[in-house]
C-alpha cells in the first residue's frame, strides 16, 4: 500500500457509504457498500485479510492486489448504501463486482400491482407476468429488510391464503391491508401501493408533503379518525428517513462521482452536471411516433422525474421528431414545472443533435449545453457553431488535453467534434447507460401505443364493448386474433352471451 492511499484512510469516516477500488490506471475494479466506511474499507488492507483471502479466496487476493486507490461516497443510511452501490455497479461493471458474484443472480421487488390481490416479494427472476420490477439489487438480505420495515408505513400483502375468507394475524399487526374481510378496498390497497412504489424509486420528499397536505385536509373536514390514520404513517415514514432509502440522491455528494467529474473536465462545465436529461425517439415507420425524456439526478436515475411525449404530427422523420420534442420540452410551462437541465444528451449523430440544438436556440435555450451519442462507434458528437460565428452550437468547451488524458482522440470537421473514448471509461459508461435507459423509455411507450392502436382498430367498433370489456378481452386472449378465433363457450363464460354475441355479429 502506497503512502498517499495510506493517508487517505486514515480519513475515512464512521459512516455508511459506497466505496470504489480502483487500479493504477485509475479505472474503477470494485465497488461496495459499508455500514461503516471506516471499519468495512480498512479490512483490504489488514495483513490478517491478505493472508486469510489467499489461501481460501483467490479472486479477493487478486483484488486486493490490484487496489492502488480507493475513493468513497458518504450517504445518511446503509440502504441509501444499497441502491447506490447497485446503481454504480450496473454504470461502471467493474470486472471484479462480475468475478466475485461467480453464478448469483440479483434480485428483484416484484409488486405485482395490477392483480386482484396484489402482493409485494422479491424474485431473482423477472418474468414477463404483468407484475412491475424494480432493481435489480446486489443483496437479497438488505432488501428483504428493508420490504420489511416499509411495510410497517405501507402495508401490503406478501402471499393470498387459498381458500380463505378471513384476515390474518399480520393484518391485526398493521402489516396487511386485509383484502380478503374487505377492511381495505382494492382502490384504496393500490393507491397505498403506488406511494411504495414511488417511495421505491426515490420520491420520498413528495410522498411527506403529499401525507401532510392529506392529514391538514382531513383535520379540516373534522374526519380526525382518518386524519390520525395519516399522522401515524407519516411519523413512521419521517422515522425511517435515516434508515431506508432508496436511491434517495439528497445526500449524493457529487464531487466524488468520477463519471461526472470527467464529463464536467472533458466538456469544460464550471461545475459537475446535476441534472442530465436523455431523450430519444421510437417508432415504427412514421407511426405512433414518441420521445423520452429520462432524468439523471446527480448520476442516478431519477425515474420519477421521466416524462414522454407523443409527436402532435407521425412522421418518418427523427430530425423533425426531436425538433419537435426538444421545441416542447422548452416551453415555459415545462420549464416552470421541470426546471432547467445542467446537461441534455441526445440519443443520435450528428442529425438528431442538429435538430435538437436548433429547437433549444429558437426556444431562447442556447445556454444549456447539448451533446449526441453516436450507437455504431459510441462516438461523442459536438455541435461547433456555424461559419459565419452565428449559433452557440452544443454549448461546450472541449480541451484536447482532457481528451488525451482519458485515452481518447477527436476529429473534427466544419461543423462538429467527434471524440472517441474508450468504451471502458468511467464517462461512457454513464453515457451509455443514459443513453439506453432513454432508449427503454421510448421504446414501452411505443409499445403501449402501438398494442393499443392495433387492438382498437377492431374492437373499439363494437357497440356494447368498452374499454374495461376489451381489456379483459385482450388480457384473457392476448390479440384480438386470438379473440376472432375464440371459442363461443369461453367468451360467453368471459363476457356473457350478450356480449358474445356482439362479438360473433361484428367479427
Amino acid at each position: 500500500m502506497n503512502e498517499q492511499l495510506q493517508s487517505k484512510l486514515a480519513t475515512l469516516p464512521q459512516t455508511p457509504g459506497v466505496y470504489f477500488h480502483k487500479d493504477k490506471s485509475g479505472q474503477i475494479i470494485y465497488v461496495g457498500k459499508a455500514a461503516v466506511l471506516s471499519n468495512r474499507v480498512r479490512q483490504y488492507f489488514r495483513p490478517s485479510t491478505a493472508l486469510r483471502v489467499e489461501k481460501s479466496d483467490p479472486k479477493t487476493a487478486a483484488l486486493i492486489s490490484e487496489i492502488a486507490d480507493t475513493d468513497w461516497v458518504e450517504v445518511d443510511s446503509e440502504l441509501d448504501a444499497l441502491f447506490l452501490e447497485a446503481e454504480m455497479v450496473r454504470r461502471y461493471m467493474p470486472r471484479y463486482n462480475i468475478l466475485l458474484r461467480d453464478d448469483k443472480s440479483m434480485v428483484y421487488i416484484r409488486i405485482d400491482y395490477d392483480s386482484a390481490y396484489p402482493t409485494v416479494g422479491t424474485t431473482r427472476r423477472p418474468l414477463d407476468d404483468g407484475a412491475r420490477y424494480f432493481g435489480p439489487y446486489l443483496s437479497a438480505v438488505s432488501v428483504r429488510q428493508a420490504l420489511k420495515l416499509l411495510r410497517r408505513v405501507f402495508p401490503f400483502a406478501t402471499s393470498r391464503q387459498t381458500g380463505s375468507k378471513r384476515v390474518g394475524l399480520h393484518y391485526h399487526l398493521g402489516l396487511d391491508p386485509g383484502l380478503e374481510e374487505g377492511k381495505t378496498s382494492l382502490v384504496d390497497y393500490r393507491a397505498n401501493l403506488r406511494k411504495l412504489i414511488s417511495y421505491i424509486q426515490g420520491n420520498r420528499t413528495k410522498i411527506i408533503k403529499d401525507l401532510e397536505k392529506e392529514m391538514k385536509k382531513l383535520a379540516t373536514a373534522k374526519d380526525f379518525e382518518a386524519a390520525t390514520l395519516v399522522r401515524n404513517q407519516l411519523f413512521a415514514l419521517k422515522n425511517l428517513t435515516k434508515q431506508i432509502v432508496f436511491g434517495d440522491k439528497e445526500f449524493l455528494d457529487i464531487s466524488k462521482d468520477h463519471a461526472l467529474n470527467e464529463l464536467a473536465e472533458l466538456l469544460g462545465l464550471s461545475k459537475s452536471p446535476k441534472r442530465i436529461e436523455g431523450y430519444d425517439i421510437s417508432h415504427m415507420s412514421g407511426t405512433d411516433v414518441v420521445a423520452s425524456m429520462v432524468v439523471f439526478s446527480n448520476g442516478a436515475s431519477d425515474k420519477a422525474q421521466y416524462r414522454k411525449f407523443k409527436t402532435k404530427i407521425d412522421q418518418n422523420n427523427d430530425f423533425y421528431n426531436m425538433h419537435e420534442t426538444i421545441a416542447r420540452r422548452f416551453k415555459q410551462k415545462n420549464i416552470k414545472s421541470w426546471g432547467l437541465p445542467d446537461l441534455v444528451l441526445i440519443d443520435g449523430g450528428k442529425g438528431q443533435l442538429d435538430a435538437a440544438v436548433r429547437a433549444r436556440d429558437e426556444t431562447g435555450q442556447s445556454h444549456i449545453p447539448f451533446i449526441g451519442l453516436a450507437k455504431r462507434l459510441e462516438q461523442i458528437v459536438i455541435r461547433k457553431a456555424d461559419n459565419q460565428g452565428n449559433g452557440s452550437g452544443s454549448g461546450v468547451t472541449i480541451d484536447a488535453s482532457v481528451v488525451k488524458s482519458l485515452g481518447g482522440y477527436m476529429t473534427e470537421t466544419d461543423d462538429y467534434i467527434l471524440i472517441d473514448i474508450p468504451h471502458s471509461s468511467n464517462l461512457i459508461k454513464l453515457l451509455q447507460r443514459i443513453r439506453d435507459e432513454s432508449h427503454r423509455f421510448a421504446v414501452s411507450y411505443h409499445s403501449v401505443l402501438k398494442t393499443k392502436r392495433q387492438t382498437s382498430s377492431v374492437l373499439d367498433d363494437i357497440p356494447g364493448i368498452g374499454p374495461a370489456t376489451r381489456k379483459k378481452l385482450i388480457k384473457h386472449f392476448g390479440s384480438v386474433q386470438a379473440v376472432v378465433q375464440a371459442d363461443t363457450a369461453e367468451l360467453v363464460k368471459l363476457v356473457g352471451p350478450k356480449t358474445t354475441d356482439a362479438l360473433r355479429r361484428h367479427l
